[in-house]
């Protein structure tokens, strides 16, 4: 990727997670480099060619799909068989994908196409960039797919789009796709053989919801970090088991990285460097490094395995106009996003468990703080329900870590026998990941309440300006309020950040 008068040049180099999100948040217009454009004519004029002999028998340009493989298709049929294929697997239900990842799913949608391994025409993939510069969303369901043979449900409801059926988001609602592209000065397009196929086929619905939730899990896990101290200080913890030498001799890059920057933002606090009455902190405290770390360390992990994905083409089959072949393989199979997000999701999930145990530790009572952190207790009850709250959504996320990835149901009448289910694993990591932001929010909230019991000592520079600038949006709470209005400007104030 490179960028030229406000334009990303997709094809000359591999994008990572941070290069999807940078493009897609930012409402940036793409375009394909000199050798996209190249790759992807080369390769249609090449299946062309193979289609017009009639003898050459392809899976899923001349033959019928999944079970019906083995159904040859007549030449004066393949047009039609693209079309009953992208309206017969548009099945989707559930709720609407959120307009931010479906911008994801085109965008990788386009990486793929562009490498010239589907046997597309330009001009849909022109039309697909099209889309994503003009911000046109067409509607697509969480629901439908099970991670093989692509996610082929809701890839399907972006494939009638392109012809002028479904729906688009308008701004403020979804309308028909045909007013919808006639507002935008677009026309749908003719889909010609393989191109229903290609734009079924593929693990983009998974990868891009594994994209968003990588981009917010290194958000929260730094907004994890930033909670853990402000709570340390706040219940008037040590620093001693944050230190190096101790973290040295069991090196995980999780584990050290989270001691450092722990000890990093409370350098200065003249509430750290008081006399400690307590011979040990709880382990909600003591083990932030061992406990976040892990978390940094899958992270990484499943950052390695989505960048590669954002990058491979999934589709199938595959034009090899070098070695004169079309081969129909599996790398539609989206067995290892579906097993990352099944990690990610428990990774993520046990921020939140050892966050609502700090939460749950400033407010009961101890160390000289008042109970539920309010001077007038029993006539108020302060802090008491915001725990209540995080132990809920805590609890929940615990069911939604069963593994996706760990089922399986035979589909297509025996010939997609075994399936990844990546979907439902991408979209029980989005509902983790949303739910974990809400518990940091609650410890934020309830630790800026409890610093302000350590008065007149001072934490760190850093965290007094953390301190001062929350100040401005949530008061300190005297007595019962509405604290889900504070939690909720909690929420949207740590966006900012």
């Amino acid at each position: 990727m490179s960028k030229r008068n406000s334009s990303y040049i997709l094809g000359k180099k591999s994008l990572c997670i941070s290069d999807i999100m940078e493009i897609s948040e930012n409402s940036s217009k793409i375009e394909l480099s000199k050798a996209s454009v190249k790759a992807i004519g080369k390769a249609r004029s090449y299946l062309e060619n193979r289609v017009s002999n009639k003898k050459d028998i392809i899976y899923g340009i001349n033959t019928g799909f999944g079970s019906l493989c083995n159904i040859s298709i007549s030449l004066d049929q393949i047009e039609e068989l693209q079309y009953n294929l992208v309206r017969s697997h548009a099945c989707g239900m559930g709720e609407e994908v959120p307009t931010e990842i479906v911008r994801i799913i085109m965008l990788l949608k386009i990486l793929s196409l562009a490498t010239g391994h589907s046997g597309v025409r330009l001009v849909l993939v022109n039309q697909l960039i099209k889309y994503f510069n003009k911000g046109v969303i067409p509607q697509i369901f969480q629901q439908g797919s099970l991670g093989a043979s692509g996610d082929l449900a809701p890839l399907a409801h972006l494939g009638l789009s392109l012809i002028g059926e479904g729906r688009i988001w308008n701004g403020k609602k979804y309308v028909s796709s045909a007013v919808a592209l006639k507002k935008n000065k677009l026309k749908a397009i003719n889909l010609k053989a393989k191109e229903g196929i290609a734009i079924l086929n593929g693990t983009q619905f998974s990868t891009a919801y594994a994209v968003w939730c990588l981009s917010e899990a290194n958000r929260l896990f730094e907004l994890a970090n930033l909670c853990t101290a402000i709570s340390m200080d706040a219940f008037h913890c040590s620093i001693k088991p944050f230190s190096e030498v101790l973290h040295k001799i069991r090196p995980h890059k999780g584990q050290l990285t989270v001691a450092a920057t722990i000890r990093k933002i409370l350098r200065g606090s003249k509430i750290l460097k008081q006399k400690k009455n307590n011979v040990q902190d709880p382990y909600a405290f003591r083990c932030v490094p061992q406990v976040h770390g892990a978390t940094y360390d899958t992270i990484q992990h499943c950052e390695m395995v989505v960048n590669t994905e954002i990058n491979a083409v999934t589709d199938n089959p595959n034009v090899f106009v070098e070695t004169d072949e079309v081969l129909s393989g599996g790398n539609f199979h989206a067995q290892p996003i579906a097993l990352v997000l099944d990690f990610l999701a428990i990774a993520m999930a046990e921020l939140g468990s050892i966050s609502e145990r700090r939460t749950f530790q400033l407010i009961s009572g101890k160390r000289d703080l008042p109970e539920f952190l309010v001077k007038e207790v029993g006539l108020n009850s302060g802090f008491m329900i915001p725990q209540y709250t995080a132990a809920s959504i805590v609890s929940q996320n615990k069911q939604l870590c069963t593994p996706a990835s760990i089922d399986s149901i035979v589909s297509s009448n025996g010939q997609e026998d075994h399936v990844s289910m990546a979907a439902n694993a991408a979209t029980k990591a989005y509902r983790v990941i949303q739910n974990v932001e809400k518990v940091l929010a609650i410890e934020y909230m309830t630790a800026m309440q409890a610093l302000d019991f350590r008065r007149p000592s001072k934490s760190s520079t850093s965290i007094e300006l953390e301190h001062a600038a929350y100040r401005k949006v949530i008061s300190q709470v005297s007595r019962d309020r509405n604290l889900s209005i504070d939690m909720h400007k909690t929420v949207e104030f740590l966006k900012t950040k």
